[in-house]
């Protein structure tokens, strides 16, 4: 879930208008730049570190330095080439790539078409159980490589044309398909990441070799840290530090305390706990942007307890999420009632209706109509700031519905997703999103189609399933989006799960740092932020 995708902390409020430049200061009266100096990160433990095995927010970090995206995305979210010369189609089908020239792999090797090509037909191979393996899905050939065994080992959509060109021709059109090649799954991998034709390398995630600005020092220490050190054949814009520590945290409290002391140059996002008093600990270090984020309650719906929409609508309708906001955020999160963010095209308020309103009345009733369980278990990832939050939902839905509700935290993120993806009962669980690329439809595809890379929660309905697909075909992006609101609709009377808060960047640096800037994609701009002597 560049994170991009499945996100580990609560990420905070979005500002009054979202269009709003990140507050605050730099801190660029304190010293003078030091490039040769590194500078310290926190993350969670990452999930992976392959970039098609790579769907939550601090794999997403950590792979940001170390590749270089085909294309990335400007204030207004529109696509430019990075690591590409051009993207172009004539049909929206058949697309055409060319390369930039002076790329190399941290081990020398050059980059070339054939990279891409092995990179992503190893991520769709089906057998090789990739997260990411659901954004190829729209190649042609990529359902030849599913099931038990796959017809083919390579999709029919990819085809070389020189060293540093190479088509991709889609199923079917897809106009937004040059937007998605930003996303982390689209990396490029190296000759020496493979120990054979379609066969990763044992070792390669331990010590990943990329084509980006930073390459790894060491390896990935689990738990602790992953570091990384400037390339300098990197032909792009270099960085102005000289490496980055990405301090590895279990919780959050413990990475606010470092910054506070300057033993962590960055806090991606402040702890609860901590909010009301950061404005006054960190003064102009404590800095404000716009995110994607949204945050949600998860329903398990193949599960018998959670099957019926009513008891999921009625569980939504016992949770005040404007007090919440208020008593846990200090205000500083927007309730969420609907299923994609405002920083995107085609966002609605209030796409969830009746089940948005705070009702306990109303909520109980449904539910003992309903028959919902009498217990429940409400799990989330303790290495992120959730527990507050989570304990006063649990005491919402215990005096509003007359149940028993316990929190249950996993140590990491991790291991919640491990245990999803196994299908192991964690009863209700708390989900988070952070876009991977600028559309509606990242919103709802990877979350809720049937085959969603991020689908945690066995959704399943054709018609949704249809009218992506239609939306994705459609020939311009004001009918997509009709597509793509009338597939939200389908959401708001299912509910797989319940829109909570959205979010926004809430960060804090040290005085040893300036420059520090966050994205939508839950990402420290790797090329701006210097160390100070």
């Amino acid at each position: 879930m560049r994170v991009r995708r499945l996100a580990i902390w609560p990420a905070l409020s979005l500002t009054a208008t979202l269009g709003l430049a990140a507050c605050g200061s730099d801190g660029d009266g304190a010293g003078r730049p030091d490039p040769d100096a590194a500078v310290r990160i926190e993350i969670a433990e990452p999930q992976h570190l392959v970039p098609t095995d790579t769907s939550e927010t601090n794999g997403s970090q950590v792979l940001s330095a170390l590749f270089s995206p085909l294309i990335d995305y400007d204030r207004d979210n529109k696509p430019y080439e990075v690591a590409a010369r051009s993207i172009e189609s004539t049909d929206n089908r058949v697309w055409t790539v060319k390369l930039k020239t002076g790329y190399t792999f941290h081990n020398g090797e050059p980059v070339t078409a054939q990279n891409y090509l092995d990179a992503w037909n190893y991520g769709a191979y089906g057998p090789n159980e990739q997260n990411s393996s659901y954004f190829f899905e729209k190649i042609a050939g990529y359902d030849d490589l599913q099931g038990d065994p796959p017809a083919a080992k390579t999709l029919s959509g990819l085809r070389k044309v020189d060293d540093l060109t190479f088509t991709v021709t889609l199923a079917e059109p897809y106009a937004e398909f040059r937007t998605v090649l930003g996303y982390t799954a689209f990396y490029p991998l190296p000759k020496a990441a493979f120990a054979a034709p379609g066969v990763l390398d044992e070792g390669y995630e331990e010590t990943p070799i990329g084509q980006g600005p930073f390459k790894m020092k060491g390896s990935w220490v689990h738990d602790a840290k992953v570091e990384v050190e400037r390339y300098d054949a990197f032909p792009g814009q270099q960085p102005r530090v000289a490496g980055v520590e990405f301090r590895i945290y279990q919780q959050a409290t413990a990475a606010y305390a470092d910054v506070l002391s300057d033993n962590l140059d960055v806090i991606k996002t402040i702890p609860t706990e901590n909010l009301s008093t950061a404005p006054t600990d960190l003064g102009d270090r404590f800095r404000q942007s716009p995110a994607s984020s949204l945050q949600m309650l998860a329903f398990p719906t193949f599960q018998q307890e959670f099957s019926k929409p009513e008891v999921r609508k009625a569980i939504s309708m016992a949770i005040d999420r404007d007090g919440i906001s208020d008593s846990i955020f200090k205000g500083a999160e927007q309730p969420a009632r609907s299923f994609v963010s405002p920083v995107v095209a085609g966002y609605r308020e209030n796409t969830i209706g009746e089940a948005g309103r705070y009702d306990p009345a109303r909520a109980r009733s449904m539910y003992e109509a309903a028959g919902g369980p009498r217990t429940i278990e409400l799990s989330y990832n303790g290495d992120g700031a959730h527990r507050a939050w989570v304990d006063a939902t649990c005491d919402q839905l215990a005096a509003n519905l007359g149940v028993s509700c316990v929190g249950t935290a996993e140590p990491k993120f991790a291991d919640l997703l491990t245990k999803l993806g196994r299908k192991q009962p964690v009863g209700m669980f708390r989900m988070g999103w952070v876009m991977d690329y600028p559309s509606m439809e990242n919103y709802l595809g990877p979350l809720y189609s049937t085959n969603g890379s991020s689908n945690y929660y066995g959704y399943r309905n054709e018609r949704f399933d249809r009218l992506l697909a239609e939306g994705a075909k459609a020939p311009s992006e004001a009918e997509a989006i009709r597509k793509y609101q009338a597939a939200e609709d389908l959401l708001a009377a299912d509910l797989p799960v319940i829109p909570l808060r959205f979010g926004q960047n809430s960060f804090g640096h040290s005085a040893k740092v300036r420059n520090v800037e966050m994205d939508l994609f839950d990402r420290v701009d790797l090329l701006k932020i210097e160390a100070l002597r």
